[in-house]
């Protein structure tokens, strides 16, 4: 039997059962919460909002170990209420979706998953290759499109990304498709001028079609813990950043970004990834993700 998508998470699993080990203390003492502590920093919620969940646990003066247990569920899911978390993609229309991040954050394989999950919903969505910074970037993406049976639009190596983008927003509509997925160069958000070329594809989609992309989506290394916050904030400053894709979440304990991400920026998860499958992605479920993260206990 093939296992839920998050139950292929055994390392956000282990921090949930170590969390659960938590429970099995008789009360809420100072043992306790230095344990609780030290498992939410190590899951990767930062110090801050870590600092923040047990000054509430005092502030509170919980003692009752269900009353804990209810409490942090609450915290959590507080944190995630009152996001549109459904991926925008509206009818009759050409729908772009722009995929930003930093080198190694598994972007491009994303823009192959979400166009194979598209297809699979009934979309027709085709892919621009506007990462022309390095041919391997452009073969990779070729490749993806032909195992997912997407055309890819595409140039030579140091081609004009906005040009690239232009060229695919016109096939798009000749070939009667009705979105577009943009993988962008790996930029490294230090460097101003590459930021300032997404800007540019903004621009030009906006300028041709009279509206701005459906999504721009910053895709983030769930392994690389906090280090993702300021990436964030940097691309989030450039462009209007409208959600963000959570990838490589089977390879770390460290899901508890996902709420510094949410509350820092007020951007929604949209798509999640756990591998390099085809179906390894998903649109994320806030109530799903907590339950992962928190799951009932037993008193």
């Amino acid at each position: 039997m093939k296992l839920s998508f998050w139950d292929r998470l055994p390392k956000i699993k282990g921090f949930a059962e170590r969390l659960q080990n938590i429970f099995k203390f008789s009360r809420v003492d100072t043992e306790l919460l230095d344990e609780l502590e030290m498992e939410l920093i190590q899951s990767d919620l930062g110090i801050e909002l870590t600092n923040e969940i047990i000054g509430e646990i005092k502030k509170r003066k919980i003692s009752d170990m269900q009353e804990l247990r209810d409490f942090l569920f609450d915290f959590f899911k507080s944190i995630l209420d009152g996001l549109d978390y459904k991926l925008r993609l509206y009818d009759n229309r050409l729908n772009v979706v722009i995929f930003i991040g930093v080198n190694g954050t598994g972007k491009t394989s994303t823009v192959g998953k979400f166009a194979y999950y598209l297809k699979n919903l009934g979309y027709f969505p085709i892919i621009a290759a506007a990462d022309t910074f390095r041919a391997a970037a452009i073969d990779q993406i070729k490749r993806w499109g032909e195992r997912v049976g997407v055309d890819v639009v595409a140039q030579k190596e140091g081609a004009d990304p906005g040009a690239v983008v232009f060229n695919a927003i016109e096939a798009a509509k000749a070939r009667n498709k009705d979105v577009l997925l943009v993988d962008t160069a790996g930029r490294m958000h230090t460097k101003s001028n590459l930021v300032e070329e997404l800007k540019k594809i903004e621009k030009i989609v906006e300028k041709t079609l009279g509206y701005p992309p459906s999504e721009n989506l910053v895709v983030i290394d769930a392994t690389l813990g906090q280090n993702v916050v300021r990436q964030v904030e940097i691309f989030h400053n450039a462009v209007n950043l409208t959600g963000a894709v959570l990838t490589k979440l089977d390879g770390t304990a460290k899901g508890g970004v996902i709420f510094n991400v949410i509350k820092r920026f007020n951007i929604p998860v949209k798509l999640v990834t756990i591998g390099e499958e085809l179906d390894d992605l998903k649109p994320f479920d806030p109530n799903e993700f907590v339950e992962s993260f928190i799951p009932e206990v037993k008193i």
